[in-house]
């Protein structure tokens, strides 16, 4: 494994745009991220299915290298959403009568329904990591959905609160955790955007799910914590509703956004032992940032957290955008990187 460059190493945050010939990105870009299986945005047949999403994610990777970025993914080529391919294959779910619940947004989609105790039936990613690990020598890393945004993603029809429920989640992620990191993943992140869009329940019980989680393993870890696909999810707060408190979570590091909402970054000394990983592309618009909008928004945050702590990366999932677009960003994001670094140096 190449052991490239430490300071202010670069990374996606988990996805990467798919292949125009792989997914109908238009059908993917006018609904609701799936929480249900949506197999009817992937273009080839079943049979040949598993093949070009191999291939997309070849290209992924190959995008990521060419780029200069450190810390390479899957781009999660093979899912549907970030969520629904790893809550749909736990056993506990009546996959032929979905739920409905309300998104981030506010509007109601399909969910899980929570038939029966939850329970992880198998390695659902296991397999991804190892063809990721094979095709780069590069620090990779592999994400999962975190065990309090799939409670906030399911129809619960079987426990008594939904505090139980994430706890059953929590166990299945730790678990899937602990084999990714088997099969070779040097970090895994665990994505809780409902933390910040559900603050409240968030305190109550879902900081103990994530710890739950996190416990006992043994591999870096990072938890992704967002406003919401910049696509999407066009209101957005000035600051996090929930982020000091992941102070004191065993969790290593902690993905946020800066770019888009020019957050304050004085927040990030309330985590003054997490690695940041630090949001400075702003994905609610197509035009790619240059060098030096990259390197501005890094130097923001060494006031309030030391470099050695920060990891430059996308405000969020790079999904709904063009390739074209998503390749310039996050090769002016190296090239940001390279710049800062050198005057650090």
């Amino acid at each position: 494994m190449t052991n490239r460059q430490t300071l202010l190493p670069t990374s996606l945050v988990g996805s990467y745009p798919q292949p125009d010939w792989l997914i109908d990105r238009k059908r993917l870009g006018a609904r609701l991220p799936p929480r249900t299986r949506a197999l009817e945005l992937w273009k080839p047949d079943p049979e040949h299915l598993e093949q070009a999403q191999d291939d997309a994610t070849l290209i992924a990777i190959w995008e990521q290298e060419q780029a200069g970025l450190d810390i390479i993914t899957d781009g999660e080529i093979r899912r549907e959403s970030y969520s629904n391919r790893f809550a749909t294959a736990l056993e506990g779910i009546d996959l032929d009568n979905p739920g409905t619940a309300l998104d981030r947004t506010g509007a109601p989609n399909p969910v899980p329904r929570i038939t029966g105790p939850i329970r992880r039936k198998h390695a659902v990613e296991v397999e991804d990591v190892e063809f990721l690990r094979a095709h780069t020598d590069r620090r990779i890393k592999m994400t999962i959905p975190g065990p309090f945004t799939m409670s906030q993603q399911a129809q619960n029809d079987y426990y008594e609160s939904d505090a139980e429920m994430a706890m059953d989640y929590a166990a299945a992620v730790h678990e899937e955790a602990r084999d990714l990191f088997a099969a070779g993943a040097d970090i895994v992140q665990l994505d809780e955007p409902y933390m910040q869009a559900r603050p409240e329940p968030a305190r109550e019980f879902g900081l103990a799910a994530l710890n739950k989680a996190l416990d006992g393993l043994t591999g870096e870890t990072a938890v992704h914590i967002c406003f919401g696909y910049a696509a999407l999810q066009h209101d957005r707060p000035e600051g996090y509703s929930f982020l000091p408190e992941f102070a004191d979570c065993p969790v290593h590091g902690i993905s946020i956004e800066t770019a888009q909402s020019k957050l304050d970054c004085e927040i990030l000394e309330t985590l003054p032992d997490k690695k940041i990983i630090l949001g400075v592309l702003d994905l609610s618009t197509h035009e790619v940032e240059t060098p030096d909008q990259v390197a501005a928004c890094i130097r923001r945050a060494l006031p309030h957290c030391a470099a050695e702590r920060i990891i430059v990366a996308p405000d969020c999932g790079l999904k709904y955008l063009p390739r074209d677009v998503a390749f310039g960003k996050i090769k002016a994001m190296a090239a940001g990187a390279a710049i800062v670094r050198a005057e650090l140096s």
